[in-house]
């Protein structure tokens, strides 16, 4: 159902806020003993305790996210999320709006580079109309759920209303909750959405926006200039609260940010790894994690993008990235290039042989290194 401003269905809005927040209620602490058992595990392999570095890390937090000592990843989704901002009126993008709507077609189709990365690594894509400003055909292939035809031009007011806002996360929520999959990776298109994401961090972080804002889609100096213009206009005229993460949302985000909102809290209240992508879906996966600190423990940052602002919002959620290949497509293809590392980490924990399986001399040294860390 479109909810293009006038007045608020109030039934509507409680019952939304209400499933948001029995949401967040269910997403528990990460399950100590099963994060304990993997350690463990880990340790009796044959190799020097904590030699395979950032994988063993890797696998006891997955442990710890799914309750689950020897888990394995056989169901990733890629989730989509795409919508149109007003705000690309002002000039800050190298494309015009019309892409946005264009490209999901490219996603239904197959065509995409996330499309190409998903299928190396045995993703599904599902990708969502949140908010494009376009009538998409009803038989192309992905989930229409709009919310509005993208959203007003913050550089003037607010970019949505709390309904809206609260209408796209709501989108994100039910798709986690009937997604089969096991891990989900957030990704996101939108002409104009880098200005959104750091306009948003801007706004949770204090920071000048000169410092959040980078080229996007491959802006030219002059555009970089009036972008940065653009958003400390942005936030004069909607003054956000930091201290309340609707507001920010709602003045100054995207219906597609507010959709992976919803997937992030949706996953993490399913005990489903959430595999962040670049500088768009970390600012969603920030409004997640500001709304419920919990959500944080259930997030693994695929990469660092070359977007400036990527590393604030990465230092905010205290997430450290898996790599950094210079990307800034978006899309979620710094998610699905990062699963192979996940379903290796995994393979470690499980298939391993311990020292006493494989009959290898060195457990009663790896016992006594552990034992003297205990003691330091």
């Amino acid at each position: 159902m479109i909810l293009q401003g006038g007045s608020t269905d109030y039934t509507a809005l409680t019952a939304m806020i209400s499933h948001l927040t029995a949401c967040m209620a269910r997403v528990a602490p990460l399950d100590e003993p099963a994060m304990a058992a993997a350690r463990a595990r880990l340790d009796s392999l044959t190799k020097p305790p904590g030699s395979l570095g950032r994988l063993e890390r890797l696998a006891v937090q997955i442990a710890g996210i799914t309750a689950n000592p020897r888990p394995r990843l056989n169901d990733p989704v890629v989730v989509v999320m795409a919508a149109d901002h007003g705000v690309a009126a002002e000039g800050v993008s190298a494309y015009p709006a019309t892409v946005t709507a264009q490209m999901v077609h490219n996603f239904a189709h197959g065509g995409a580079a996330i499309n190409v990365l998903a299928r190396r690594a045995g993703a599904r894509v599902v990708v969502v109309d949140v908010g494009v400003a376009a009538d998409l055909p009803r038989d192309l292939p992905i989930l229409h759920r709009k919310v509005a035809l993208g959203t007003a031009n913050f550089a003037h007011g607010p970019a949505m209303t709390r309904a809206q806002a609260y209408a796209a996360i709501e989108v994100g929520l039910d798709l986690a909750t009937n997604e089969a999959a096991d891990v989900i990776c957030l990704g996101e298109m939108g002409i104009g959405n880098t200005t959104a994401a750091s306009t948003m961090l801007a706004a949770f972080t204090g920071l000048p926006a000169a410092e959040v804002t980078g080229r996007g889609t491959g802006i030219d100096d002059a555009t970089w200039s009036h972008k940065v213009a653009v958003i400390e206009r942005a936030l004069q005229t909607n003054q956000p609260d930091a201290s309340d993460p609707m507001d920010v949302l709602t003045r100054v985000g995207g219906l597609e940010i507010a959709g992976l909102v919803g997937v992030a809290l949706g996953a993490a209240a399913r005990r489903v790894p959430v595999l962040v992508d670049g500088f768009i879906a970390t600012v969603a996966a920030l409004v997640a994690a500001e709304l419920c600190p919990a959500t944080r423990g259930y997030m693994i940052a695929a990469h660092r993008s070359v977007e400036i602002g990527h590393r604030a919002a990465l230092e905010r959620l205290e997430l450290e990235a898996l790599f950094a290949f210079d990307l800034r497509l978006g899309e979620g293809t710094g998610a699905a290039l990062a699963l192979p590392t996940l379903y290796a980490a995994l393979a470690v924990l499980d298939e391993m042989a311990t020292f006493e399986e494989a009959g290898v001399s060195g457990a009663e040294r790896t016992t006594d290194v552990l034992a003297q860390d205990s003691t330091r």
